[in-house]
């Protein structure tokens, strides 16, 4: 292990280039003669579309366009696809309707783009949107997910009756019926996911130019990857994939909500080629909360069969998904595939049934979101287990250990289809129970009751399935001065790639981490790649960047054994020097390098070293842990203070404990956010009540507890050559059911009842009163 390499907490080599202000993000770059796209937006969730009038927009000033959905379709611009199409009972399809960019005919959900106007100026395009005339026919709407599966909710799609876009079953249904036949106690939990607005830091951004003399677009657009997005707008455009050019800079945060296509890339791109200028598009923040996929919104009731003892026999779960108006790039696949294949969780359960409804709604269309679907199954599995601790009368660490998976018992692979291969999940509830003082709480617990405190602990043992996904391809060239140019297919949005991938460069050629360079997203420049999402970056970039740097190691070997007038097999590599076997005879790899670049060497050794490297997935990886809240309640107010929390997680190998650190932060306080604070809220018509951050509550800095965190690196994952497991999405998957969890034991003694998220002080205030109301009246 080197003073850079693997293992080591080095600090980011991003940082220094964005806290200076010298980063480049997509709104930063600048084309001579840009025009500015305005976007006008649905204000009503369903309704026919009559006439348009925008002959007054065109005749205002700076305005050289107005672009409706008949001329996208009179141009034969197709719609946003859905790459997900999951099959349902009995092989069915999902129902997929045109998602146009513009509407035709009809508008679903408030902020659905009607119109745009490209004008000079922004201002201007800002303008001429108000003296667009259309008429809107309101139609009836539903919002929420378990009522548009209803027999009278009005119709998203005609082509999809009862509002029903797929009907999902996994599992053995037979079997888990005869789990229940045969328990002896069963425990039930119905439970919301609530839907969450993304909120990334940088919004959303589109600049479209066109090079009329080679026919050919360039679109710069912040994304998670530009090759399924190459691949879909060539497409959608009508035009081959060589005319389009993808470029994607800095991108400052994306959670999944970037990975998709959306609306306003396409009109850039169309509007560009028929004015034959540049035309720029950036999303204002409400038009985010408007226009931006969101994530969860599911209604699920589940219950557990159980033994006298309390083992797991059986489980069964139903489903209510919301998957908005459209179908977003993976929609269908959230809900279903992604979710309810880690349904069981951590543990031991022979059979399970799990029955997943998506529904179509008057509401912006739903997609991944940091978890992507893992985050709703471990919260489920979280609360259900602590509701069977209550129905089986065991604590709740107990019954978690009496049901868990063991070491000996790996590879496991559950009744949903999935293989872990490594962990110890008993030893991670023991060690962030450790960290907290479980066993120290009831007195802690006391002294608060004395100061009017309701206090509560609560834990969360979570897996989830990431990492292992599609190809990867690592280019490096060795430069003239020793550092490395890497070209590769992944895509920060503000992890540290470019840190990490130093470090296994320079734990494999010993080059300092500031002398490696790194491009990304450019279809110009890198030749493929998946992009980022999933927690794959690491696992899949990082065996191609290994791979790659072998072989450099093993090319520039030919060059020093020139250089040192031996065989190539007589030349051993270690820390960055080239030796020959059993003598003081050393070249650097500075030295090499340079050779390469110079005139000395023979043509078949001259020029620059540049190699690549490959990785085709093996495997998923499975990220485990513990987490840990303690908490008090405020009785007279609802307000929660989290006080103490502990995490215990495994992700195999961790090349930088900080960078998963960060990564385990950041996401803890995201599931914080959904846990405590952070709601999207529709009204009966589909009008967005949450739509800016008066009313939409992120979690601030007060807000955040002190996180302890321990990494457990003693059970590399065995799927993939790294042994890494992934840390990207960890903190948002276990923090919600440990913080709800904990709320409900700070309640406990007063009667509350069923408590969904997000758990804001009022709903807790008014649970407070009505439990206690309860109580008297029983009494």
């Amino acid at each position: 292990m080197g003073q850079f390499g693997v293992g080591q907490g080095l600090r980011r080599l991003e940082d220094a280039r964005f806290l200076t202000g010298h980063g480049r993000y997509t709104d930063d770059i600048a084309l001579p003669g840009s025009l500015h796209l305005a976007v006008l937006r649905s204000p009503v969730a369903h309704a026919e579309l009559g006439p348009i009038d925008v002959e007054e927009a065109l005749g205002a000033p700076g305005v050289l366009a107005v672009y409706t959905g008949a001329d996208l379709k009179a141009d034969g611009i197709g719609s946003i696809p859905c790459l997900a199409m999951v099959p349902g009972k009995g092989g069915s399809k999902p129902v997929a309707p045109a998602y146009p960019a513009l509407a035709q005919d009809k508008v679903r959900f408030v902020g659905q783009p009607v119109v745009c106007v490209v004008a000079e100026t922004a201002a201007q395009a800002r303008d001429a949107l108000e003296l667009v005339v259309v008429d809107f026919d309101p139609l009836p709407a539903v919002t929420e997910a378990d009522r548009a599966l209803a027999a009278d909710a009005p119709l998203v799609h005609d082509a999809a009756p009862g509002n029903l876009c797929l009907d999902y079953e996994h599992g053995d249904r037979e079997a888990a019926e005869q789990a229940f036949a045969k328990a002896a106690r069963i425990a039930k939990l119905e439970l919301i996911n609530n839907r969450l607005v993304v909120n990334s830091m940088e919004p959303r951004v589109a600049i479209a130019d066109y090079d009329k003399a080679d026919g050919r677009s360039t679109l710069y657009t912040c994304s998670q990857g530009i090759f399924r997005l190459h691949s879909q707008l060539a497409g959608i455009l009508g035009i081959d994939m060589k005319q389009l050019h993808l470029v994607t800079p800095d991108v400052g945060g994306g959670f999944g909500m970037k990975i998709f296509s959306y609306p306003e890339q396409i009109l850039c791109l169309y509007a560009s080629r028929k004015l034959q200028r540049p035309v720029r598009w950036t999303s204002e923040r409400t038009e985010a909360f408007l226009s931006d996929t969101q994530g969860r919104d599911h209604v699920t009731s589940v219950e557990m069969a159980m033994d006298a003892e309390g083992r797991f026999l059986g489980m069964r779960v139903s489903t209510a998904a919301n998957l908005g108006a459209y179908l977003s790039n993976f929609a269908p696949y959230i809900p279903t595939g992604a979710s309810t294949q880690m349904f069981s969780g951590l543990y031991k359960i022979p059979a399970i049934y799990a029955n997943v409804r998506c529904a179509f709604t008057h509401t912006v269309p739903v997609d991944a979101y940091r978890g992507a679907g893992r985050p709703e199954a471990a919260y489920m599995m979280e609360r259900l287990v602590d509701e069977c601790a209550r129905v089986a009368g065991l604590d709740r660490r107990e019954i978690r250990k009496l049901n868990f998976i063991r070491p000996d018992d790996l590879p496991y692979e559950t009744p949903m289809g999935r293989l872990y291969d490594s962990g110890d999940y008993p030893r991670l509830l023991d060690e962030a129970t450790a960290m907290a003082d479980w066993d120290g709480f009831a007195a802690r617990r006391a002294e608060a009751a004395k100061a009017g405190k309701l206090r509560g602990i609560g834990l969360a043992s979570y897996v989830e399935a990431c990492g292992g996904i599609g190809e990867e391809e690592a280019r490096m060239t060795l430069e003239a001065d020793g550092g490395i140019n890497l070209v590769i297919g992944t895509m920060t949005n503000g992890q540290g790639h470019l840190t990490a991938y130093a470090q296994l460069i320079n734990d494999k050629l010993g080059i300092d981490p500031e002398k490696v360079q790194m491009l990304q997203g450019d279809s110009d420049i890198v030749e493929r790649g998946g992009g980022t999402g999933g927690s794959r970056s690491l696992l899949m970039g990082g065996v191609a960047v290994n791979r790659a740097s072998d072989k450099i190691i093993e090319r520039a070997k030919q060059v020093a054994a020139h250089m040192l007038e031996a065989a190539a097999g007589d030349v051993e590599f270690a820390d960055g020097t080239f030796t020959i076997v059993g003598t003081d005879r050393r070249l650097s790899l500075d030295e090499v390098a340079a050779a390469t670049h110079g005139d000395s060497l023979p043509d078949e050794l001259k020029g620059p070293i540049e190699e690549k490297g490959d990785y085709a997935a093996e495997g998923l990886t499975f990220p485990n842990g513990c987490h840990v809240c303690e908490l008090e309640v405020d009785e007279e107010t609802g307000k929660v203070r989290i006080l103490r929390y502990s995490i215990a997680d495994d992700f195999g190998t961790v090349v930088n404990p900080l960078l998963a650190a960060g990564q385990v932060h950041g996401g803890t306080i995201q599931g914080l956010g959904q846990a405590l604070l952070e709601h999207t809220v529709y009204d009966e018509d589909g009008q967005l009540l949450t739509a800016s951050y008066m009313d939409y509550c992120m979690p601030r800095a007060d807000d955040a507890p002190e996180i302890e965190l321990k990494l457990i690196q003693d059970y590399p994952c065995k799927t993939n050559p790294l042994g890494v497991k992934g840390a990207g999405e960890a903190g948002a998957i276990g923090a919600p059911p440990a913080i709800m969890n904990a709320l409900a034991d700070a309640l406990s003694g007063l009667g509350v009842g069923r408590l969904d998220m997000p758990a804001t002080p009022e709903k807790l205030w008014r649970a407070i009163r009505d439990g206690r109301a309860g109580r008297r009246d029983a009494a």
